[in-house]
């Protein structure tokens, strides 16, 4: 039996946020997004709010980095 994938609320409005303010998307945003994709119980916003980060990272106005976090120590 599988688990179900649940999003943390706003998980994914606060990502979206975050993406677009650094101009990166690190390694655990992706996963964030990964699980994203995978939640049948999203919202037509949410589903929008995905397609623009996606879309951001193919016209590469946002960064891929291989960094796990974009946390400053």
């Amino acid at each position: 039996m599988e688990a179900p994938i649940c999003l943390i609320e706003s998980a994914l409005s606060e990502l979206f946020v975050k993406v677009h303010e650094t101009g990166q998307i690190t390694l655990a945003d992706r996963y964030g997004l990964l699980a994203a994709i995978f939640d049948e119980s999203l919202t037509e916003e949410e589903l929008r709010s995905l397609s623009r980060i996606y879309r951001s990272i193919a016209r590469k106005q946002i960064e891929v980095v291989d960094e796990i976090s974009s946390l400053q120590e």
